[in-house]
């Protein structure tokens, strides 16, 4: 009698449901013992610590709103199937971590009706089983929070007016069948976004703002519980946050006003609280816009800030890190229709460069790029020149979920492909020493 080693087909631990194990998980650079072609690895697939977590790849998945959940009723802000399958697919195709998309902390920092929340359970109910897949392939399971403030009460980008009937020009999801709530926008000031096309804010009362630093609170404790591994404070695209620390959009005389250090005040006690609630074991994250791109410029001739901008931002960041933020993501823009972008292939790295080398050996955190990254050899370029140590992608993974192993080919990296998938990947998986070349896919 021969006797047969035992096959079995493994399944994930603690899964609630079936799950077959890879291991390592999808997107990990394989021994170089066995893939000749992995020794010197690009920094790409390489794992770096993030604080408590570890990424297997420096390529994460950014937050990307989707306006597909119910607008009002007990299911408002609720993730539904379509998020489980949007994001999963990220997860299960290699990301090194996959975040869901800016969620807002109250039901009017929402950007549209059909937007994302997390203040109710049934919202973080809806987190859960999301979570628990993208755990399960090896995934870190993230999420942004955040308050949409005056740029708020809009219409989905398929909705909006100004594309269907452009001399409308009107980007405002109206109170009644739109779902708005144009009578309660709220803002640092009460400064439109657009005078013309945006809904009018309220300045908000420092009763409006006790209540938001509960809802992050609650928020976070929500997150936690259904099971993010890392929280990210959203303070870009001219959203809440960010319109405080901007002096184009906050012309407050409070405490929370005028000078830097009171434009900074709010979002720094927010992340504050949020680092008490977020336990050890989780990161703590934050995106910021590091330019306004201000035609005018971040100062007048007199030394005074007139926009935000890069320098602010330097200082921001370090106030941030002393409150033990995990990880910056720059990005820019997003706070005035008059901004001049100059956008090209990697047009925000530059932020992220300045940002990192800003910083003091003990004030260093790993800084994330974002912004038209489009393939790997220019994603490891960026590594390696240390302008950024992870890369953030958003549109790239829209057109290819499988963005993680693209780019390892791209790269010649050999890295584990999901097992129900291998069969379309025997072309990557194929050993060869260091005298042949790497073949291109």
């Amino acid at each position: 009698m021969i006797d047969h080693p035992q096959v079995i087909n493994e399944r994930v631990p603690n899964a609630p449901y079936f799950q077959p194990l890879v291991e390592p998980s999808v997107g990990t650079a394989l021994s170089p013992d066995d893939w000749p072609q992995n020794k010197h690895l690009p920094l790409l697939f390489q794992p770096l610590k993030v604080g408590p977590i570890t990424l297997k790849n420096r390529i994460i998945v950014a937050p990307m709103c989707m306006y597909s959940c119910e607008q009002d009723g007990s299911e408002a802000g609720v993730l539904t199937p379509f998020h489980l399958v949007h994001l999963g697919a990220f997860a299960a195709r290699g990301a090194a971590l996959t975040m869901v998309e800016a969620t807002s902390v109250l039901p009017n920092g929402r950007l549209s009706p059909n937007d994302s929340g997390l203040w109710s359970d049934r919202q973080a109910q809806s987190l859960r089983q999301i979570f628990s897949f993208i755990r399960t392939q090896g995934s870190v399971p993230a999420i942004q929070l955040g308050h949409g403030g005056r740029k708020t009460s809009t219409l989905a980008p398929w909705l909006d007016t100004s594309t269907i009937k452009p001399h409308l020009k009107s980007h405002v999801a109206t109170n009644g069948d739109a779902g708005g709530w144009t009578d309660n926008v709220m803002a640092p000031s009460a400064v439109a976004y657009n005078d013309e096309t945006f809904p009018h804010p309220r300045e908000m009362s420092d009763n409006d703002i006790a209540e938001l630093k509960d809802a992050f609170k609650a928020a976070v404790k929500r997150a936690d519980e259904a099971g993010a591994e890392v929280i990210e404070l959203h303070c870009a695209h001219g959203y809440l946050m960010h319109s405080f620390l901007s002096p184009l959009s906050n012309k407050r005389t409070d405490q929370y006003g005028g000078s830097l250090e009171n434009r900074m005040r709010l979002p720094l006690e927010i992340l504050k609280s949020m680092r008490e609630l977020v336990p050890k074991t989780k990161g703590l994250w934050m995106r910021i816009s590091a330019s306004d791109w201000w035609p005018e410029g971040e100062q007048d001739d007199k030394g005074e800030w007139i926009s935000w901008g890069i320098e602010q931002s330097k200082i921001f960041v370090k106030e941030a890190i002393k409150l033990g933020v995990d990880l910056v993501d720059c990005s820019s823009g997003g706070n005035t229709p008059r901004q001049k972008i100059s956008v090209g292939p990697g047009y925000q790295v530059p932020f992220a460069e300045q940002i990192r080398h800003s910083l003091s050996d003990d004030e260093k955190i790993p800084i994330s790029a974002v912004g038209l990254i489009t393939n790997g050899p220019q994603a490891e370029e960026i590594l390696q020149t240390g302008k950024a140590d992870v890369i953030c992608a958003a549109r790239e993974f829209l057109r290819d979920p499988a963005l993680v192993l693209s780019w390892a080919q791209e790269l010649g990296v050999v890295v584990n492909t999901p097992v129900q998938y291998q069969r379309a990947y025997t072309r990557m998986m194929v050993k060869h020493d260091e005298r042949e070349p790497v073949k291109q896919h």
